[in-house]
């Protein structure tokens, strides 16, 4: 069966497209991301059942139980906190992503002398070095998200206000990239995400160019999934480094991510590492899944998009082109020696 051609976008084209897509599933799960989030943050606690009113609204079990709380706790409106801020960063940090991601493979397939399909190691490369380019411009705006995601119920804060909390702690200004080192290890997620994507495409439907809806949700989903498992434990260190320090820490904030895990281990144990994951899977297979479908979606747009552009273009120079010829036929001089 001959493979389909598919227009190649450009940079910013598949970057817009990713980070439509993005914003788009990131707004449909968002309360899953506020769960995650406070899960991945809070102390393991032991209960004495002679006090009982320990079991207060701080602490949750569960996905449930944490949806549950914020609701009776904050109204529905907890579970958007840190909302706009974060649709921001989610859209920053896809849209650079996409056109690092695009323009870092454009330039890797042009250098090849003799076009053959780019293994997993080479996926994953081209990945981790987008991510890794995404993340130093974009990762100030999540740091203050998360900040905004993990603030009592009498603290909340906009998003201006909780970069200057930021900024007015000890850290100053290097605070917004609190979590920089974890985040850059991190990138090995989305090269691990996208370079499965590519390999199950090839693997699954290869030589078909525009997958259908429910086929990128799929393969979306299970890329992210195993994505996640791997890395979760530095997803949690990374959280617990941009967030507000334990009250166990008497305010005082953690320096490394490998300081972070060891916080855990030592009081929750290795388990303490994979706290969070339920919804954090979640989250990344219904996000991932939507991304993909959406982005496919809207890639497709862009290029008829783009065609019509350049067919409108075209048109208008053509009559302008024809104006003029006929506006010198009738008005130039005619010479003659």
């Amino acid at each position: 069966m001959p493979s389909q051609s598919k227009e190649v976008l450009p940079p910013w084209g598949s970057a817009v497209a990713g980070a439509t897509g993005a914003v788009l599933a990131n707004a449909v799960v968002y309360p899953l991301d506020i769960v995650k989030t406070r899960l991945q943050v809070q102390d393991k606690r032991i209960l004495d059942v002679s006090k009982p009113s320990e079991a207060d609204s701080s602490h949750y079990d569960s996905t449930m139980d944490a949806i549950r709380k914020i609701i009776a706790d904050e109204g529905v409106a907890g579970l958007y906190s840190g909302f706009n801020s974060s649709l921001i960063g989610v859209a920053s940090q896809n849209f650079a992503y996409f056109y690092w991601y695009s323009t870092v493979r454009a330039i890797y397939l042009a250098s090849k002398t003799i076009p053959t399909p780019t293994g997993t190691a080479v996926e994953l490369s081209l990945g981790a070095v987008s991510g890794a380019l995404a993340q130093i411009f974009t990762i100030p705006v999540a740091v203050v998200t998360t900040r905004q995601q993990t603030q009592p119920k009498g603290d909340k804060k906009g998003l201006i206000d909780t970069g200057r909390e930021v900024i007015q702690s000890e850290d100053g200004w290097t605070g917004l990239w609190r979590g920089l080192k974890a985040s850059l290890v991190l990138v090995v997620n989305p090269s691990i995400t996208y370079g499965a994507y590519q390999r199950l495409k090839d693997i699954f439907f290869p030589g078909k160019a525009n997958l259908r809806p429910w086929e990128a949700f799929l393969l979306g989903a299970m890329s992210k999934a195993v994505a996640t498992i791997v890395t979760q434990p530095l997803i949690v260190a990374k959280v617990g480094l941009q967030s507000r320090p334990p009250p166990a820490r008497n305010g005082k904030p953690f320096k490394t991510f490998g300081e972070v895990m060891e916080y855990i281990i030592h009081n929750e144990g290795i388990l303490g590492l994979f706290k969070g994951i339920a919804p954090q899977i979640m989250k990344g297979v219904l996000v991932q899944g939507l991304l993909m479908m959406t982005k496919e979606r809207m890639e497709i747009l862009f290029i008829l998009l783009f065609r019509y552009v350049r067919k409108a273009r075209a048109e208008k120079l053509q009559k302008v082109a024809e104006a003029v010829a006929a506006k010198a036929k009738h008005v130039a001089p005619l010479v003659t020696i």
